[in-house]
């Protein structure tokens, strides 16, 4: 077996390659939730508390902004497009990180306009963004022609992709599994189960990538968050199905550098607020399972990110 801090370097070396531009507060505390996991029967449960990421009142996507917005600055883009629903924690989360990178933030969103914005609305306002309302698309069905719109005003957009998923934004997740990594190290933890919520599909492909390139064997498991019918379900990295961490559509396990358009190990459900369960309805951090536990994250009244 290799040495594990080898593997944490080579991984941290990898992702040093990647254009970035610091965001949040890391790393986000673990914080053990003994009275949840004494209710549940024993399983031992550690909140990983990514709403504590600091910008924009926190929240996992902010990972995945650092090297998305890392990305808009190395291309020389003067405004950010991304989209989702009216209250979507994402579109908060990037107007606050265009507003502390000084870009200009374009929000396509589910609905119509409020006389009283409130919630994330309220938020992205006061964060600057532009809002366009684009009634029953509220999955970002309008960000190639907001994009063009902003192009032939002479302006240079990046786009950002519904959830901030895809391969540059599922970096942040493959940086947060080397953090934890190391946490777990610290704190003499050994996590066999990562329950998180999915929606978009960008942080359990991240998380899978992240597994597999510091050698770590704890299961991921992932409960839809957009679909009704949507079950969690668990896969083991490295290699097992439902998701592949060795994707030919994401060389990053191999050579370290994801191809445009494609989500890294991306999955085949999809990718919610963070690394989450359901077991309140209201906003807390995120856990992690260690020996034979699961994982739990929440957001505001119990509605899963766009």
């Amino acid at each position: 077996m290799s040495d594990p801090v080898l593997k944490r370097n080579e991984a941290l070396a990898r992702l040093d390659r990647f254009p970035r531009t610091r965001l949040t507060f890391l790393p986000t505390p673990l914080v053990e939730l003994r009275r949840l996991g004494q209710a549940l029967g024993g399983p031992r449960l550690v909140m990983k508390r990514d709403d504590l990421t600091g910008l924009g009142l926190g929240g996992n996507k902010t990972r995945k902004l650092e090297f998305l917005l890392g990305e808009a600055l190395a291309q020389g883009c003067d405004a950010v497009v991304t989209g989702g629903a009216t209250q979507s924690n994402h579109c908060r989360q990037t107007a606050a990180a265009a507003a502390a990178a000084g870009l200009e933030c374009h929000l396509s969103l589910g609905g119509t306009a409020l006389a009283s914005p409130s919630g994330n609305l309220l938020l992205d306002l006061l964060f600057g963004a532009v809002v366009h309302w684009c009634g029953e698309d509220r999955k970002g069905e309008r960000i190639p022609e907001i994009a063009e719109g902003l192009r032939a005003k002479g302006r240079v957009p990046y786009v950002i992709p519904y959830g901030g998923s895809n391969a540059v934004g599922a970096l942040g997740f493959v940086a947060a599994i080397v953090e934890l990594e190391g946490q777990l190290k610290e704190q003499g933890l050994q996590a066999d189960r990562l329950v998180v919520a999915s929606s978009s599909g960008g942080t359990h492909a991240g998380m899978a990538v992240g597994l597999d390139l510091c050698g770590l064997a704890a299961r991921v498991v992932v409960g839809s968050g957009s679909t009704r019918e949507g079950r969690a379900r668990g896969a083991t990295s490295p290699g097992s199905r439902p998701w592949r961490t060795r994707s030919p559509d994401c060389s990053i396990s191999s050579r370290g550098t994801p191809r445009r358009g494609s989500t890294c190990g991306r999955a085949t459900s999809a990718e919610g607020t963070g690394w989450s369960g359901t077991w309140s309805g209201r906003r807390s951090g995120s856990s992690l399972g260690t020996r034979g536990s699961s994982s739990t994250r929440s957001t505001p009244a119990g509605r899963w990110e766009a």
